[in-house]
């Protein structure tokens, strides 16, 4: 034990100051995306109760409209922060955000303006799960990637906790009529704050002079890492639809992104309506459900490394952890079952929030792993633009599950429970679904060498 914490100590671990940069960065992003979904009651209340009287899927349009852009531009974003580097892409995709998130309280209650400018808002929030996961493998060697991007990605859940917490007290301390514009005016500036940390901190392995020659060379333990940092060539896109890895990591996005998205747009009217809780209500089962979500994104990240080190192949281990991963959200096929206060009375809300927390740990579990398949199989200089790709997909998966969601949700209106059962089947269903076609498509490891 003695001789492995000399090991740590020799290597370093500035890495982990830039893994904190990135989790804080995810942190203030799904901060700000998750401002509306605590909105929506204010949203969609009648004008009569000073509300502005959208409908359901009114309020669909809305969050479909930003993850429709958002699958759109990642792609792009992906393709520049692959060219201008992630210091540039990353600081330039916070400001763009940043600014239309704040721009997001002079909206009014115009559906179209809000659609306009949370649609910009989009585009800026598009560049952050490529730039961080190209970070990731630049500062990562392939064992530690998982744990690294678990982590970072647990910054989704610290986001929607402190969403969850910070909007409903924002409409109870400035009223409903102020407190609506200054959720999206204080969320949007906690950006401008993180991006000093960023430039003072930040810099590539190869240019950054608080990077000891010991622990560089262990982030470039890995072959395929051993690449120039600053190789910014790029690679043509057209030419990364020719893998079947990548394919792999498409259909991965494209069948359980949207699911995250349910969670985040649609949980809060979820708890409203079927246990007839006020809107104040749900920020602690919401914070409960986010917080447990981050324990299994880091957990989930680390599985594959405990795999590694026994002795098993890195993309084998990836796949073994992912199925394990893709059963445990199985279990919210009894979601309403569970959720039924005339089985369970008071005790049905903590049942339901103990199963959705099981499904939402899984999903960042799974996506912890999922987006490392990327820098498993692909060189540096193409991990962006293959995240933009996938999350692309993913969020076309995203756009038709709240257009769903939205139309079940008035289609049922005076039977919700009914709308989230088939929402919970899908969600169910969703892991194992992609687990064996990522499996189908890319059986065994096979590393691009030829881009």
């Amino acid at each position: 034990m003695a001789d492995k914490s000399a090991v740590k100590a020799a290597i370093g671990k500035y890495r982990w100051t830039i893994c904190a940069l990135l989790l804080f960065a995810m942190t203030i992003n799904y901060l700000d995306r998750q401002v509306i979904s605590y909105l929506k009651e204010f949203f969609c209340r009648s004008t009569d109760l000073g509300g502005f009287g959208w409908t359901n899927k009114e309020f669909s349009y809305l969050t479909s409209s930003f993850t429709g852009i958002y699958a759109l531009m990642t792609v792009g974003a992906g393709r520049l922060i692959d060219k201008i580097g992630t210091k540039l892409g990353l600081a330039w995709s916070l400001v763009v955000w940043s600014v239309f998130g704040i721009l997001n309280a002079l909206a009014g209650s115009a559906i179209a303006v809000h659609v306009a400018i949370r649609s910009l808002f989009a585009a800026g929030e598009a560049g952050t799960f490529p730039a961080s996961n190209r970070t990731v493998a630049e500062w990562f060697p392939k064992k530690e990637r998982a744990l690294a991007f678990g982590i970072v990605n647990s910054g989704t859940n610290l986001g929607a906790m402190i969403a969850a917490l910070f909007v409903p007290w924002c409409m109870v301390f400035f009223g409903d009529q102020r407190g609506w514009k200054m959720a999206f005016v204080l969320t949007g500036a906690a950006g401008f704050v993180w991006l000093i940390f960023w430039f003072w901190f930040y810099e590539t392995p190869k240019n950054q002079r608080r990077l000891s020659k010991v622990e560089y060379d262990y982030i470039h333990m890995d072959d395929v890492a051993a690449q120039s940092d600053d190789a910014q060539q790029g690679v043509p896109w057209a030419r990364l639809f020719r893998y079947r890895q990548t394919w792999s990591f498409f259909f991965g996005k494209l069948f359980t992104d949207g699911i995250w998205w349910f969670y985040l747009f649609w949980l809060p009217d979820y708890l409203i309506k079927q246990f007839n809780t006020a809107p104040a209500d749900v920020r602690w089962p919401t914070f409960t459900v986010y917080g447990i979500a981050i324990v299994g994104s880091v957990y989930g990240g680390s599985i594959p490394m405990t795999l590694i080190n026994r002795g098993m192949e890195v993309y084998k281990a990836r796949m073994t952890a992912m199925i394990m991963i893709a059963l445990c959200p199985l279990a919210l096929l009894f979601t309403q079952h569970f959720a039924s206060t005339e089985r369970y009375g008071t005790l049905a809300l903590y049942f339901a929030v103990g199963i959705i927390s099981i499904g939402a740990a899984a999903h960042q579990a799974w996506s912890a792993n999922l987006f490392t398949t990327v820098s498993d199989m692909f060189p540096k200089k193409a991990v962006a633009s293959i995240t933009g790709i996938g999350t692309m997909a993913g969020g076309v998966g995203g756009v038709l599950l709240q257009l769903l969601v939205g139309s079940l949700r008035d289609r049922f209106k005076d039977a919700p429970h009914t709308a989230y059962f088939i929402m919970f089947v899908f969600c169910a269903l969703a892991y194992v679904s992609a687990w064996a076609i990522m499996k189908a498509l890319v059986p065994r490891y096979k590393l691009v060498t030829d881009l």
